[in-house]
């Protein structure tokens, strides 16, 4: 098997997680490829700087969200391109590890589906701060005309928040640093990105906190056992289907048995076990094992036997 062979298989076999990586990438290949034929075939004279200039005004501008209303109901399709296209090398690979990191946590509580919702539902309500933003604040309205964004860092950001709202207890490591709770990491993000909303990028911070919002009532419906993005994944679904030439199979309908548990129900309750093995273990840490009751003692014990 030739290494393209293995890419398409690594994709197909692959969670949602990986596909959005993919696709990302591919896309960034892409433009990078078509800029390389660009810069080849465009006169001389122009600077490096110029020539990226010109290419995001002539070729990527097509697939840039723009803040003008009115360029906007002229290429409505970038409110979904934009989240998916990056230029610059370092941009796609600090919101691709970012994903890739905070993805892996999403999928230990939630579902791949969700994933893919609040990646696109993230990146929709970033874009939609972004316009909104720019056509109501005076201070964003002079640029109105020639703001334009791209990234997925909406997405990802509505990603890494929602898991951080969900499982707030849970440790990361990160260098240099040791176990950082998630609650604190976004803490610190919000707080980045409300600080830089006057910065040269403040598109890109605003947008951030788009997703950083739809995080937040994503998992407060959540937890009320409402899941918002339910309805654009019935939608994603049906075009997969309509597209791929497969007859809808039949629903068999059955009953849940008494001590059956939804997809959510148990992801409910494995945060909810998550955040009391976190309380336990910080007691241990401040207080000594001996500190312990026989019902916490009783329960970590349990959970030491699972995997």
């Amino acid at each position: 098997m030739d290494i393209w062979q293995e890419i398409k298989a690594s994709f197909k076999r692959g969670t949602i997680l990986t596909k959005l990586i993919y696709i990302n990438l591919s896309v960034f290949l892409a433009v990078n490829i078509v800029y390389i034929f660009y810069a080849l075939f465009t006169s001389a004279g122009a600077s490096s700087g110029n020539l990226r200039i010109l290419f995001m005004q002539n070729w990527i501008s097509y697939l840039m969200v723009p803040a003008s209303l009115a360029k906007l109901i002229l290429k409505p399709w970038t409110l979904i391109t934009y989240m998916f296209l990056h230029f610059s090398f370092l941009h796609i690979l600090f919101n691709l590890l970012w994903l890739y990191v905070f993805g892996r946590i999403f999928l230990q509580y939630l579902t791949e589906k969700q994933l893919l919702s609040t990646y696109f539902l993230g990146g929709l309500a970033g874009a939609f701060l972004f316009i909104l933003s720019y056509n109501i604040f005076p201070g964003l309205l002079a640029t109105v005309d020639v703001a334009e964004m791209l990234g997925a860092s909406a997405g990802v950001m509505a990603v890494a928040m929602a898991i951080s709202f969900y499982a707030p207890n849970y440790a990361m490591y990160l260098p240099f640093i040791g176990p950082v709770k998630l609650k604190y990491i976004a803490i610190f993000f919000i707080i980045t990105d409300i600080l830089q909303v006057a910065s040269y990028n403040a598109g890109g911070h605003i947008a951030h906190l788009g997703g950083v919002i739809y995080a937040y009532f994503f998992i407060l419906q959540l937890r009320k056992g409402k899941d918002m993005g339910q309805g654009l994944n019935r939608l994603i679904d049906n075009i997969v289907t309509l597209f791929s030439g497969r007859k809808k199979r039949m629903k068999v309908s059955h009953k849940k048995s008494a001590g059956e548990m939804t997809d959510m129900e148990y992801n409910r309750r494995k945060a909810q076990m998550q955040e009391e093995i976190d309380r336990i273990l910080d007691k241990i840490a401040k207080s000594g094992y001996d500190s312990l009751t026989k019902k916490e003692k009783e329960t970590l014990f349990k959970m030491s036997g699972k995997n």
